[in-house]
């Protein structure tokens, strides 16, 4: 690099070169030493840099590892957080589920309850008409042995008065006779088996004629008996349990 020398002129009218060379030179060396300097620096900063170098490298490790563990421990809350947000969810559709639930339960007890109640009436229903049916059927019943009963009474009647007309018939000589007493055996067993059942003869000689059990087929004029009177029977009348089987058949005085 060339030496530029300025000359100056001083005070006193003579030149500054040499001050002019002088500066130039420490000019010079300041330069040199601000190389120096700067060099030093640089291979001072190098020296740093590559003594800062590893540090700076972990440091960005620990940092990536820092943040990587943050991170981790981030994935590891939001994991948390959507497992709570499931669980949350879930015990969410688990109540709703159990609230529908209860309300269909309530929905089929109400309607159990409703169908029980209508199979109780229905039940009660029944049994009224079956008890009413049993009634019915037992008046029927006794109606029918009733009817039953009075037709065959009324069929053996005929026999009882062939009875007392053959009994009346025997001669006295002849009441004594075992044939006679076996008949007459035979008929007082069919009436006291009358008897038994209900069947009780009517009381007509000597008492009121009564249009409800006495028949009148002949009138006689007769002093000595009151007014509608009965004076005869001809036919012997029967009642079975109070109900007339058979009138009496009879003559009634005027």
């Amino acid at each position: 690099m060339p030496c530029i020398i300025k000359r100056h002129r001083t005070a006193d009218g003579g030149t500054d070169a040499g001050n002019g060379v002088k500066l130039n030179m420490e000019n010079q060396d300041n330069r040199n030493r601000e190389e120096e300097l700067d060099a030093a620096s640089g291979a001072k900063a190098a020296e740093t840099d590559e003594a800062v170098e590893i540090p700076v490298e972990d440091g960005n490790l620990e940092e990536e590892e820092n943040s990587g563990s943050v991170s981790e421990d981030n994935k590891e809350t939001d994991q948390a957080a959507q497992e709570e947000n499931a669980e949350d969810a879930e015990d969410s559709g688990s109540a709703k589920e159990g609230f529908f639930r209860k309300k269909k339960k309530d929905k089929k007890e109400e309607a159990m309850k409703t169908k029980i109640d209508e199979l109780e009436d229905r039940v009660k229903r029944q049994m009224a008409e079956f008890e009413n049916f049993r009634r019915r059927t037992d008046k029927e019943k006794a109606a029918m042995f009733e009817t039953g009963a009075r037709s065959v009474i009324e069929k053996i009647l005929p026999v009882v008065d062939n009875f007392e007309r053959g009994l009346a018939a025997v001669p006295e000589e002849e009441k004594g006779s075992a044939f006679v007493e076996g008949m007459n055996k035979v008929y007082k067993q069919l009436l006291t088996e009358l008897d038994n059942m209900g069947v009780k003869p009517i009381e007509a000689v000597g008492q009121e004629f009564d249009p409800n059990f006495h028949n009148a087929v002949m009138h006689v004029e007769n002093e000595n008996l009151g007014e509608n009177i009965v004076a005869e029977e001809f036919q012997k009348g029967y009642t079975y349990h109070d109900t007339v089987v058979r009138h009496s058949m009879v003559k009634v005085a005027n």
